[in-house]
């Protein structure tokens, strides 16, 4: 491999033109000293509106600010709380996709990129970097953009899957700045309860799919008698690392990347990061792989765990937004809940406390207003609170809601059942499930 050529991080930047697209490699791995670099030119008055798009990110999103209004618009594909109060004042702004679909807003030019800013590891003796733990669109943007920056960090794990060359770069930049890590939070007595529902829906053999967070990490200690779990996931965190490490997750079941982990990014400890490393049971791969409900349903018995912010009596499941307010994203819930759905034995699971912080039912009559439909009401199967579990696939819409009162909270199931009554009329309580 011949030597590696670096330019600073202005000089790097400088070659991209106002009105420009830019890709942000996402999540713990934002290429943070070419964004300080862009704020530079932007204070310099010498760039303007530049364009941003990345799944959420972690750490300073300047890129979002009011302060750089005219020369900066964030317009991620899903929303951190580092952007979240921009995107709801204005100044930032979201675009509805699906993950699975997010590479094809690039490959196909309907996002026209200028530039993808991304960190990359170490090089190996071919000259093959990885994206480490935000593969993601990346691949895709690296792909598709007028330039192509890569940041080489060596904080960032050489990860196996889908790797570049370092000749798909037009310029590359040396950085030290250690990946933004992520601390366990401890499962509270709610998050047990549902930890324990969702465990008695999997089954030795299963193929999981599941999230971050201290919900999932609570599903994860309840799977410790578990056998031979396979993991195939958008996203993975530390809850599942010590099922992998005590041989619970060895993917032996699985009838496609049989006994690899595949994954398309992540977001955790230090230690999660260095177990990716050099790792060849872990796959990072292309979102539009792993994402792929079709490649997905190729595992039998695929568990589909994801969350919400409120479903309503019919199944419709919001997990976006608050109202109007935009929270986080479509995601790849959808994608996942059909991949599972189209697998052979496959459930997709929706897991959430009943009650908000503030003590309001997440289950409600109907959604707020404004209120986004991740995943619509043909598509709703097992819901989970601490009260319990309940399967909606095949049910009507007054048995539908009749289960779902069962699970909510008790402290509003008598508003729920007069809404009901008055939604569905008299006959609402003559039916027996």
């Amino acid at each position: 491999m011949k030597p590696i050529s670096y330019v600073s991080a202005d000089e790097a930047v400088s070659h991209i033109k106002s009105g420009s697209h830019i890709h942000l490699s996402s999540v713990a791995s934002v290429p943070h000293c070419l964004v300080q670099a862009l704020c530079r030119r932007a204070d310099a008055g010498d760039v303007k509106d530049l364009r941003f798009h990345h799944l959420h990110t972690e750490g300073p999103a300047p890129y979002s600010e009011e302060r750089y209004q005219g020369i900066f618009f964030d317009q991620g594909f899903f929303i951190g709380s580092n952007v979240r109060k921009n995107v709801n004042k204005g100044w930032a702004d979201y675009i509805p996709v699906h993950l699975s679909e997010s590479q094809k807003l690039y490959r196909e030019r309907h996002i026209p990129l200028g530039a993808a800013l991304v960190n990359v590891s170490l090089p190996d003796d071919q000259g093959r970097v990885s994206l480490g733990t935000s593969v993601d669109c990346s691949v895709a943007a690296v792909e598709s953009a007028d330039i192509a920056i890569a940041v080489i960090n060596p904080n960032v794990p050489f990860a196996y899957g889908d790797l570049l060359n370092l000749e798909q770069f037009d310029y590359l930049v040396k950085d030290d700045t250690p990946l933004i890590s992520l601390a366990y939070s401890e499962p509270s007595p709610t998050d047990i309860l549902i930890g324990k529902h969702t465990a008695a829906l999997v089954e030795d053999g299963d193929c999981l799919q599941m999230g971050i967070g201290s919900i999932p990490d609570a599903i994860a200690a309840q799977l410790k008698n578990h056998k031979h779990l396979g993991l195939h996931t958008e996203m993975f965190a530390d809850g599942l690392l010590d099922l992998i490490k005590k041989g619970i997750i060895d993917g032996s079941r699985k009838k496609i990347d049989r006994g690899k982990i595949v994954a398309s990014f992540l977001y955790g400890s230090d230690e999660l990061y260095s177990f990716i490393d050099h790792n060849p049971d872990v796959l990072m791969k292309d979102i539009k792989y792993v994402n792929n409900p079709y490649v997905i349903a190729q595992n039998p018995n695929v568990r589909a765990i994801n969350s919400a912010i409120e479903v309503d009596l019919t199944g419709q499941i919001c997990a976006d937004s608050i109202g109007t307010r935009v929270w986080s994203g479509t995601g790849g819930q959808l994608d996942f809940v059909r991949g599972a759905t189209l697998s052979e034995g496959g459930k997709s699971i929706t897991v959430f406390a009943s009650q908000t912080k503030y003590g309001g039912s997440k289950i409600v009559p109907e959604l707020n207003p404004g209120a986004g439909v991740v995943t619509p009401r043909p598509n709703a199967q097992w819901i989970v609170t601490e009260f319990g579990a309940v399967n909606l696939y095949g049910k009507s819409l007054q048995e539908r809601a009749k289960l779902l009162i069962s699970i909510a909270h008790p402290d509003h199931q008598e508003d729920l059942d007069r809404a009901a009554f008055e939604r569905f009329g008299p006959h609402w309580h003559l039916l027996k499930l």
